[in-house]
């Protein structure tokens, strides 16, 4: 059964040596030896031979334990006892209900990848871990193994942190469904406003595969002034409980930098260029130092490694008391409004159709094609309908939640049609907390569509002036038949 994949690591997991928790420091020392350089910022820069996940090789293994996966998991450890390998603890969430130890080893060639790890989660705690993820990057076949009922992760054949990342993350996913609660791949905000002369907070989840546009949103001021103000808290995974809060997991952000510039996002900037942050497939000048973000000619997937208090706007705090808003962003280029209101059941629906695009970061060949996600969460282990209907039931257990369809894609189409800007997304999820939007009940669809928007000049946005009356209604079926399939 899947609990003997931990007998089966505790009898044979008998590396050559075993580096315990090295410092920080040591480990940055270690990186800079094995090839990381310093940028002009003073931050290491990191240069990985796999640049995304590798979602197409890895293998979630449920129910009896098959041979096949017997004999790799003994072949890889078989394999470590000539090596010696890095040991890491860190805890995931800050919540003592809802702690997790989490344990890496990772072959000791590759120190930047425990380094950059070891960034993301908070402190190690005394006790044996909860969640163990072994890498092997230099492994001849390119593999990851989940085993959730054991909490063990094999990932073989990839340098890739975010491989990591993601490995403790799917983990904790899978024990918050086990425990009632719904483990979610989504950014968390405030948004303290003005309201009857009095303060209010709101808080904002945002759904969105890797590179649609999650983190930006998440990392964005709104322009507001005191008193009013954003809190950020989380990038990329809470776990939304029955009664409406939602728990906060990391202590870091891992955001793309393409394109990165102070003017449009000042806040992942001043992070990105902080000595503490970690570079990693950023073209860096090896002579100067000089960092280029609009260089993509390492990957189109560079990434920042920051930390939580980098950014401008966060606390000591990483979860939400109360959810008021549920976001789901897209990205469609033809006839979907920038942002649609939903009912609950809508909201359901759009949970589970998932409608995205893909990116880079999931699958650099199949970046820009349409794609659906249930909850726009690759990472769910187990049912995705159990999902589906969990999420239902705390929206019902919670009537005050409103969802969104946020759409970060274009109106009209890629050719001539109206790019839906950061600034434009942003002016919506401002008016949504104010509730200041103007809406209409759109017949065809049965959700309501956007009249109004304060600061958006909505005419940018009208559908007849990039098609036919003829055309939208062919586009509207097409999708609609989209959705029903």
């Amino acid at each position: 059964m899947e609990t003997s994949v931990r007998d089966i690591f505790t009898a044979k997991f008998h590396p050559r040596s075993i580096i315990e928790n090295p410092s920080e420091d040591r480990l940055r020392d270690l990186a800079l030896e094995q090839g990381g350089i310093l940028s002009e910022f003073g931050n290491l820069a990191v240069t990985t031979r796999v640049r995304n996940r590798i979602a197409k090789f890895t293998e979630v293994v449920l129910g009896e334990l098959e041979e096949e996966y017997i004999k790799l998991v003994d072949d890889v450890l078989a394999y470590l006892k000539d090596r010696d390998v890095i040991m890491l603890d860190r805890v995931m969430c800050q919540q003592d209900a809802h702690k997790k130890r989490c344990r890496v080893y990772v072959a000791a060639d590759y120190p930047r990848i425990p380094l950059m790890w070891g960034n993301t989660l908070f402190p190690a705690e005394p006790g044996e871990p909860d969640f163990i993820t072994v890498t092997v990057p230099d492994w001849p076949e390119k593999k990851v193994l989940v085993f959730p009922e054991a909490g063990i992760t094999l990932i073989m054949g990839s340098d890739y942190k975010g491989e990591n990342k993601k490995a403790m993350l799917r983990q904790v996913m899978y024990w918050a469904k086990k425990e009632g609660n719904l483990g979610l791949h989504a950014a968390s905000k405030i948004l303290r406003i003005l309201k009857d002369g009095k303060l209010s907070d709101k808080g904002f989840l945002l759904f969105g595969l890797s590179g649609t546009g999650k983190t930006s949103l998440a990392c964005h001021s709104h322009w507001l002034r005191p008193p009013e103000r954003v809190i950020i808290r989380q990038d990329d995974v809470v776990i939304l409980k029955s009664d409406g809060g939602a728990i906060g997991t990391e202590e870091s952000f891992y955001m793309k930098t393409d394109g990165l510039e102070p003017a449009a996002q000042p806040l992942l900037y001043a992070a990105a260029i902080s000595p503490r942050a970690i570079l990693e497939n950023v073209h860096v000048d090896p002579k100067t130092g000089k960092v280029d973000f609009f260089d993509s000619t390492l990957t189109s997937n560079g990434r920042a490694m920051v930390k939580r208090r980098d950014i401008a706007f966060t606390d000591h705090e990483i979860d939400l008391d109360r959810v008021d808003y549920m976001v789901f962003i897209t990205r469609h280029n033809e006839i979907i409004p920038p942002v649609v209101r939903l009912s609950q059941e809508w909201g359901a629906a759009a949970f589970m159709l998932g409608e995205s695009v893909e990116t880079s970061a999931g699958d650099p060949a199949e970046a820009g094609k349409q794609r659906r996600v249930v909850g726009t969460n690759p990472f769910i282990v187990g049912s995705e309908e159990e999902e589906g209907n969990l999420f239902l039931k705390i929206l019902r257990h919670n009537p005050h939640m409103q969802c969104y369809l946020l759409n970060t894609g274009q109106v009209g189409g890629l050719t001539g049609g109206q790019k839906i800007t950061v600034f434009d997304s942003v002016k919506i999820l401002e008016m949504i907390a104010r509730d200041k939007i103007i809406w209409k009940s759109d017949d065809f669809w049965g959700y309501d569509v956007p009249v109004e928007i304060p600061g958006l000049d909505m005419a940018r946005f009208d559908l007849n002036n990039y098609y036919s009356e003829e055309r939208i209604q062919a586009l509207r079926q097409a999708l609609k038949h989209e959705r029903l399939a």
